[in-house]
């Protein structure tokens, strides 16, 4: 159910449109469809704002009125609430609507403008902890959620696993019951294994956010990945997106392939038979083992690292053989459109997938800006889990 003002905010073009239209912060709009438990206003929008909307819509023919900033009464009784996340967990894009993908997007539109103001930080998180655990390596996802989590002013702790009892032995889930015990309010949690993350979610009361397991998914990686292609491109669906490389032993490919489907892309992935995983047509995904011929007339050209760490046997001949067929340089790139834009998760492997012109590119590369979303992003899960998880 859409409270009044998400109602309005979804009709009138999303959070930052609102914003523009009203000379007022994102933030601000979104806190208006939360509870005033939660320092919101019950999704009702200040009466100082109806007129300025009621004109907006009047202008570009948008259905609104009076009626529409007040709440009304479910066949329940009840009081619609609006637009809220209904997970208490971030496992995976799969199982996410559409809409619920554009929620997780338009909240993290709102944080892209205040990660870049002067004052970048607010107190939705106050008094709230959150934990990371990563038994991985890593440097753009445990930093972001670091400062994702401190810009929204909660307490972030991270976990060192090589200090902690796990380095003796101690098991996943015993690991999971004692932070459990700690009474944390989300966990961040990144592992080598498929499926960890979830097992662990399993065993605790907080929330829990995959930051990554085995080749599984990578959610976040996802979401900002689509919110770099939406502000540059102004949309999601209709695209033709090519995923190059390791598909195999790639979480990004996975959760990126369940998230552009959702959202109405063409995906393509493309590599050779070895590091493409059999029926993965069944994903959605068009196939292809020859680069140009795969990015011909794409709008969005997604490279991925070599998973050589999840490798067990050989399934390239050499890096340099890789890069000869399936490395991205001009030649190549010249096969996808005029404006295409140039993505990888990172790090990057110059030479290997991606060749340096390419990656630095200052037109088309928007490799930079994924970690500028990438702190957006997770700004805004962490906000959609604590208020789908009060408790």
């Amino acid at each position: 159910m859409l409270n009044p003002a998400g109602n309005i905010i979804t009709k009138c073009g999303g959070a930052n449109a609102v914003a523009e239209i009203l000379g007022v912060h994102p933030s601000n709009v979104h806190r208006w469809t939360y509870e005033k438990s939660r320092g919101g206003s019950d999704g009702l929008i200040p009466a100082r704002h109806h007129q300025a909307l009621m004109e907006f819509a009047r202008a570009h023919g948008i259905d609104l009125s009076t009626d529409d900033f007040f709440a009304t009464e479910t066949k329940t009784g009840e009081t619609s609430l609006g637009p809220q996340f209904r997970f208490r967990h971030i496992l995976g894009i799969e199982g996410l609507s559409a809409e619920e993908i554009t929620f997780l997007l338009d909240r993290a539109e709102g944080y892209v403008a205040l990660s870049r103001s002067r004052q970048k930080k607010t107190d939705v998180l106050r008094g709230l902890t959150i934990i990371n655990l990563f038994f991985e390596d890593s440097t753009r996802t445990r930093t972001s959620f670091e400062l994702a989590g401190k810009r929204l002013g909660g307490d972030v702790i991270n976990m060192s696993v090589a200090t902690s009892s796990i380095h003796k032995g101690e098991s996943l889930i015993d690991t999971a019951m004692t932070l459990n015990a700690m009474r944390p309010d989300v966990l961040v949690v990144r592992h080598p294994h498929s499926g960890a993350v979830e097992l662990l979610s399993q065993k605790v009361t907080c929330s829990v956010i995959n930051g990554g397991d085995g080749s599984h998914e990578h959610p976040t990686q996802a979401l900002l990945d689509a919110l770099t292609i939406r502000r540059r491109k102004g949309r999601l669906n209709d695209l033709r997106v090519a995923i190059c490389g390791d598909i195999s032993h790639s979480r990004v490919a996975r959760s990126n392939i369940h998230l552009l489907t959702t959202m109405g892309a063409q995906v393509r992935v493309v590599g050779p038979p070895t590091l493409i995983p059999p029926k993965i047509d069944r994903m959605g995904a068009e196939v292809f083992h020859d680069m140009k011929e795969g990015l011909k007339d794409c709008d969005i050209v997604m490279m991925l690292r070599l998973q050589l760490e999840r490798m067990h046997g050989t399934f390239v001949p050499s890096l340099r053989e890789h890069f000869h067929f399936y490395g991205l340089d001009r030649d190549k790139l010249a096969q996808a459109k005029p404006d295409a834009l140039i993505m990888h998760p990172g790090p990057v492997n110059r030479g290997v997938e991606i060749d340096t012109s390419v990656a630095d590119d200052i037109d088309r590369s928007v490799i930079t800006e994924q970690v500028e979303m990438g702190l957006a992003v997770r700004m805004a899960c962490l906000e959609a889990v604590t208020l789908a998880n009060p408790s």
